[in-house]
């Protein structure tokens, strides 16, 4: 391996929200502790996966919600840092965590406390928030599905009247704070009585974002992971294309393949650049067939969960990436693996089986893989992937034998 990174300095793993099944994280964890670096993570309880991998050196139990004041999200996040008694790189793993590093860095970065790629404050959540995006496309002329952002049921009613059908409904930011949100994820509208239906319990003021439908059958999926230095220079660039989602089509990534697209890394940097983005970045692509053009429909900044797909010829991923630049190390250049494959085990089986029934097919992905990772199962760090199965399959044996015991009384 043609780097070596310091082992003095840790790594912490920032999550928030109640969503233990996380592969990220554990992903994370065990590339950098692989390399002799002292991993912590923000945990739910101490039987999520990520608290149970062998190279967790400890967990810090703190089941947040993201409905808690950012105040006291920040001083929790200073409780684990005096915990750890050390300079320590921060991981976000979800928007929520991304955010509150941005709009607080000054407070989590002073004494030295915390590493980050340090970025305009309030860039993280424009980036997160899906009119935030659509707005900063527009003004530096990224393509991106057409897009509306209405403010009132009469917003919407006049939406129907000149839109063309389908639309896809997504919640207007990424993270809904509020306990119900406006749409359980993205939703296809076939037409005008479905979308006034739907907006009539949207409240007055529609979290909603109304955007252009681009047909599965003339559309794929792309999918760039890279870390920017503070420049928003890339030091670590990946492009790959997404076969299976789960839910089908609207979904997390349950199985992909690294394919080198050059074009599409070439435009995710001079967009990342023109915005002066510093960090880690995974970004949704779609190839709309019908015009031969990209569309950006997602820009996650902070590691994506299915970022332990990409290495390059060095051994390099965007978590090492980001650990040896904030430390002062050199990130040697490589070209990615190709060829490689990522796969969710609890989720691809039924991928599978729907895509197979739709017919849908990725042209791009490689006829077979040069080797496989799998998001939960790793020879050297298996409990994870047995906590996993426990907690996916114990409430399903539950409701199983519920429904049993009420059939059989």
């Amino acid at each position: 391996m043609p780097f070596a990174v310091d082992r003095s300095v840790p790594g912490l793993i920032v999550k928030i929200g109640d969503y233990p099944l996380h592969h990220g994280g554990v992903g994370a964890i065990r590339s950098l502790g692989r390399l002799g670096v002292p991993m912590y993570a923000v945990t739910e309880d101490r039987w999520t996966p990520a608290a149970q991998s062998r190279y967790l050196r400890r967990a810090f139990v703190w089941p947040t919600t993201g409905r808690e004041r950012p105040e006291r999200l920040v001083e929790g996040l200073l409780r684990a840092g005096r915990a750890i008694g050390r300079p320590t790189v921060l991981l976000p793993t979800d928007e929520e965590a991304a955010v509150l590093i941005g709009e607080h860095a000054d407070v989590l970065a002073g004494e030295g406390r915390f590493l980050f790629p340090r970025t305009e404050p309030g860039l993280p959540r424009r980036l997160a928030s899906k009119q935030g995006l659509y707005e900063l496309c527009v003004e530096h002329a990224v393509p991106t599905p057409e897009a509306a952002f209405p403010g009132s049921y009469a917003d919407v009613k006049a939406f129907a009247v000149s839109a063309r059908f389908p639309v896809v409904a997504k919640n207007r930011e990424a993270f809904e704070r509020r306990r119900q949100p406006a749409v359980g994820g993205t939703t296809r509208i076939a037409g005008p009585r479905e979308l006034l239906a739907l907006a009539r319990d949207w409240g007055p003021r529609p979290g909603v974002v109304l955007q252009e439908y681009l047909p599965r059958e003339s559309a794929e999926d792309w999918i760039v992971h890279a870390y920017f230095d503070a420049e928003s220079t890339p030091l670590a660039m990946f492009t790959g294309v997404k076969v299976r989602s789960w839910p089908p089509h609207a979904g997390m990534t349950a199985c992909a393949y690294a394919v080198d697209n050059k074009e599409l890394a070439g435009m995710t940097a001079r967009f990342i650049q023109r915005i002066g983005f510093s960090g880690i970045v995974d970004l949704d692509w779609r190839f709309d067939r019908r015009d031969g053009r990209y569309k950006l429909l997602d820009f996650n900044p902070r590691m994506g969960a299915q970022f332990r797909l990409f290495e390059n010829e060095a051994r390099l991923d965007v978590v090492r990436a980001q650990h040896l630049d904030l430390t002062g190390r050199p990130v040697p250049e490589a070209e990615q693996l190709a060829d490689r494959r990522f796969v969710v085990e609890n989720i691809d089986l039924p991928a599978l089986l729907a895509y197979r029934r739709s017919g849908y097919a990725t042209p791009h992905a490689p006829a077979r893989a040069s080797g496989t990772e799998l998001a939960w199962a790793a020879r050297d760090d298996m409990r994870p992937f047995f906590t996993m199965l426990a907690r996916c399959v114990g409430p399903g044996a539950t409701h199983l034998y519920r429904m049993w015991r009420a059939k059989n009384r």
